[in-house]
């Protein structure tokens, strides 16, 4: 019953701030492109973990999360797509936010790498329908992931250092947590259950991000506040 208290009351209270913000940047940020775009990457982030964690809610008010592997596993499914996708949105936010051109190699293999780890989450081996899922299918699937959190994070470590961007100086910090925290669950997740607490530090270094992106809002409106 704790359990299911403190998880309902932390993913409640993210969702519903992390999808406002989302919102609200997409629809009153219009005028700054990176922060619309930080928007989407939020509404993204919160609409594809609801998926997952909305059942996973009913299920430890209800029946339990073994008998509800099926939806759960299918939410998990979703959020693994959208949390590429995400990371996709957060490699053009860099190109945008240093004004970087060219460069369509690398372009090239942040598609690739999003696209390999979407068809890797639709391999039935994946087994997303069970409650014990195999994890060498989770390492497999999550090995383009983690090579795309590196290269955003040796992007932005690059850029940050280089223009000294105040906003964005954590950034690489926020992306190593978030893989710093999942990596074990996915990991040892099924042999130590209590491994999966880790997602909730997880999740707060992806709210992290959506902090910058908010910074960055509150920036561009004070700055159009002045210039009125």
């Amino acid at each position: 019953m704790a359990q299911a208290l403190v998880e309902t009351i932390f993913d409640v209270c993210y969702l519903i701030g992390v999808i406002t913000a989302g919102i609200i940047m997409v629809t009153k940020g219009k005028a700054n492109p990176l922060v619309k775009k930080f928007g989407m990457m939020a509404i993204l982030l919160g609409g594809g973990d609801a998926f997952h964690l909305v059942p996973r809610m009913y299920a430890l008010w209800t029946t339990g999360l073994e008998a509800n592997a099926s939806i759960l596993g299918i939410g998990k499914l979703i959020t693994s797509i959208t949390m590429t996708v995400f990371y996709l949105i957060l490699y053009y936010i860099w190109r945008e936010r240093y004004g970087i051109q060219g460069r369509k190699g690398l372009t090239i293999v942040m598609w690739a790498l999003t696209a390999i780890r979407i068809v890797l989450c639709r391999f039935p081996q994946n087994e997303w329908f069970d409650y014990n899922q195999p994890v060498l299918w989770g390492i497999w699937r999550n090995i383009p992931f983690a090579i795309m959190g590196i290269i955003i994070i040796v992007l932005f470590a690059q850029e940050v250092k280089k223009s000294n961007d105040k906003i964005f100086r954590f950034m690489p910090l926020a992306v190593i947590l978030s893989f710093g925290f999942y990596i074990p669950v996915v990991l040892a997740g099924t042999v130590h259950p209590l491994l999966g607490m880790l997602m909730i530090p997880k999740t707060l270094a992806y709210v992290w991000v959506v902090l910058m992106g908010w910074q960055l809002y509150k920036q561009s409106q004070s700055l159009e506040t002045a210039a009125a």
